[in-house]
């Protein structure tokens, strides 16, 4: 992932508060066998210390991608919009002149996967996920043996992936003019299309916190 100096993440927290606040929906990309194209599976996740909690089912093809090639990526994307090439022209330019582009926020993670198959800690996996995405509570015992969740158990496998690196990208537009950011804030929150709204919320926070841009 290319990131510009403008589109960095300004320290960790701000890519561990993005995360935080509800996006635990990412990528996970593994290198295929030797010829094969790389897996990519689409899937929740939690987030515990260095390390990202998973589970997915046993037919899928990503085990054995995984046992060959531990080293994997994890990618989240959010808040993203298309930013018409008028919002963007300089002053003093005619508006078709200006470039499109797309805003978004990404954050990669670079992990070592290890696969989770005894039936107490996949059991425990799965607490810990549950506990993050349905904290209150509300749910049978997650235990082996237990219905409902026992039965289920040998259908799935657990991944932990332990986080060795972080690359995060914010990409607003911080290097253009403070008036004309705000404005493709105000043109976004008005489109009001998709994601529009939660693009420009970030793209306010980033100006607020940046001002002008300096190299």
């Amino acid at each position: 992932m290319f990131i510009q100096p403008w589109d960095a993440a300004l320290d960790d927290a701000e890519w561990q508060t993005w995360i935080a606040d509800g996006h635990d929906f990412g990528l996970l990309g593994v290198n295929g066998p030797a010829g094969e194209a790389p897996v990519v599976v689409p899937t929740h996740f939690a987030v515990e210390g260095a390390c990202l909690l998973i589970h997915l089912a046993r037919p899928n093809p990503v085990w054995r991608a995984v046992e060959a090639a531990p080293h994997v990526t994890f990618t989240v994307i959010g808040d993203y919009a298309f930013v018409p090439g008028p919002w963007r022209a300089k002053p003093g330019v005619p508006p078709t002149e200006g470039v499109p582009t797309s805003y978004y926020a990404a954050v990669q993670f670079t992990c070592r996967a290890t696969i989770v198959d005894d039936p107490e800690a996949k059991a425990e996996l799965l607490r810990r996920q549950i506990a993050h995405f349905q904290p209150e509570g509300d749910h049978a015992p997650i235990a082996p043996g237990r219905p409902p969740y026992g039965r289920m158990l040998p259908g799935i496998r657990g991944l932990r992936l332990d986080v060795t690196d972080v690359r995060a990208k914010f990409k607003y537009d911080d290097h253009k003019p403070v008036e004309q950011r705000a404005d493709t804030a105000r043109r976004l929150t008005e489109r009001g299309a998709g994601l529009d709204a939660p693009t420009a919320a970030q793209q306010l926070r980033r100006l607020d916190r940046i001002g002008p841009w300096r190299a």
